[in-house]
């Protein structure tokens, strides 16, 4: 049996949700974009030029969540299907778009260069229990026109997993696009198996900018997946209550579906987001709370209600060192994320407020993340009944250690971490030279680089690659990119 959890009731999600329409239909939301205004006006929608505030009806509502895919498939650079979004299937992708890096050898922070992202590319490519990257660094090498692009090129020059991404101008788009369509080979193989999944976020309350809303119809358009990421603060731009933030999630993420669907029916989603509370002490919007972590699993019941695949931000944490705090929160995300079903969790490796990544951290919450799947499987018998004949065993022997029982199941039944994770008895631990966590990490980050094994792309598609990233790197305003393959 699968273990599960629940924070909402059947008769609360449709309360949250028929608020949520009556919103969207009485107050509408407001969209910086004339096509959009427009492709919605076509539909019915109420338009109001002076305010660009678009009303919505409840059949335009209805008629785009009938028309989104209940689920999707990803694949990796060689084109096997690694992401099954459908049902309470859960992967693991690391945090996105962090300004800073923690460096080890300093303990502090300093913004991110090309050869730190290509370590961490490295990195994420050795990491099993990780299903995805993400482009989890800004470089600061590279001017900021570019940054997006430059990003999701590192990961495809570097790494064959999936990648989690997405656009903070409507410029990056087309070059964005190109760079996949140039690893699949066409446009029409790309639609066929998407190779990224792009954020598009809102702005709380209840607005799409220019650029988000034309990304979310440019991503419909090409069949690329978007995941909608609404970021409803309590206490600060929403209701101070849980159920209130919901009620406001749940309509900007629903305005999103309605522009995505109509823009191009059964274009590829995850119902998704970043919400959480606002902590009026410090100013701070904590990602590691508990009462983040419920609305996180919360919307993503309401999403399952829809019929759709979700996402949250959800193992991360607050602190600013690779420490306990870092593990209470980061583990507790990603057990309640996984319990609830949520189809992508994002989060490892990211802390300090979604500011900040680190690669120990990263390599720590990979073994957080085999645990967490072996949690899934839940408890089986194996052979375990009648147990008579077990017991007699065990009684005439005193142990089972060489039980061909114990040697069938063992490692269908435990999951044994990496050297990250300290099982060591004190004596043997102080032996190994009594390591500490951070250094025990930074070994196996390490070892992953010295062990990394390069993509597979041929030579002609990276040369592609990179011609087509220097074009964007000139008009971008550079020469030349730090990396050359």
């Amino acid at each position: 049996m699968r273990p599960t959890v629940r924070f909402l009731s059947d008769t609360l999600i449709g309360q949250i949700v028929d608020e949520a329409v009556e919103i969207l239909c009485t107050l509408g939301v407001e969209i910086a974009n004339d096509e959009v205004l427009k492709l919605l006006s076509g539909y019915g929608a109420a338009i109001d030029r002076n305010s660009s505030r678009a009303t919505l009806t409840h059949g335009i509502i209805e008629r785009a969540i009938q028309l989104a895919p209940h689920q999707f498939s990803l694949y990796d650079i060689p084109g096997h299907k690694t992401h099954d979004f459908s049902g309470n299937n859960v992967y693991f992708t690391p945090g996105s778009a962090a300004l800073n890096i923690l460096d080890y050898r300093t303990r502090r922070l300093r913004k991110p260069t090309t050869a730190d992202y290509i370590e961490y590319v490295k990195v994420v490519s050795g990491l099993r229990h990780i299903a995805s990257q993400s482009t989890a660094l800004i470089p600061a090498d590279v001017p900021a026109a570019i940054s997006d692009s430059y990003r999701l090129f590192l990961s495809l020059l570097y790494c064959q997993k999936p990648v989690v991404t997405g656009c903070f101008s409507i410029e990056s788009f087309d070059v964005m696009k190109d760079l996949q369509v140039v690893v699949r080979g066409s446009e029409a193989a790309l639609r066929e198996k998407p190779l990224t999944v792009f954020s598009c976020c809102p702005t709380s309350p209840l607005r799409w900018s220019r650029t988000t809303s034309q990304n979310l119809v440019d991503c419909a358009r090409c069949g690329i997946p978007v995941e909608f990421i609404a970021m409803p603060l309590s206490g600060f731009v929403a209701p101070v209550t849980l159920a209130g933030t919901l009620i406001q999630h749940t309509a900007e993420t629903l305005s999103g579906v309605v522009i995505s669907q109509l823009a191009s029916p059964g274009a590829p989603i995850l119902y998704g987001g970043s919400p959480a509370i606002f902590d009026m002490r410090y100013e701070t919007t904590p990602m590691g709370a508990i009462e983040t972590m419920m609305l996180d699993c919360a919307y993503n019941e309401i999403g399952k209600h829809l019929g759709l695949p979700t996402q949250a931000y959800i193992s991360m944490s607050d602190a600013k060192q690779v420490d306990a705090q870092a593990g209470l929160e980061s583990g507790m995300g990603a057990v309640l994320g996984a319990l609830a079903g949520i189809n992508n969790i994002a989060g490892p490796g990211m802390m300090d407020f979604e500011s900040c990544q680190s690669l120990e951290k990263l390599v720590l919450d990979n073994e957080m993340c085999g645990m967490v799947y072996r949690m899934l499987e839940g408890i089986e018998p194996r052979e375990d009944f009648p147990a008579i004949e077990r017991f007699q065993e065990l009684l005439a022997g005193k142990h089972l250690l060489a039980s061909e029982h114990t040697l069938r199941y063992m490692r269908e039944e435990m999951f044994f971490p990496g050297p990250v994770i300290d099982r060591a008895n004190r004596s043997r631990w102080e032996q190994d030279g009594a390591r500490t966590l951070e250094e025990r990490a930074h070994s196996e980050v390490e070892r992953l680089l010295r062990e990394y094994v390069p993509s597979t792309l041929s030579e002609q598609v990276k040369s592609a690659l990179i011609q087509r990233m220097e074009a964007e790197g000139r008009r971008g305003g550079i020469d030349r990119l730090p990396v050359r393959a």
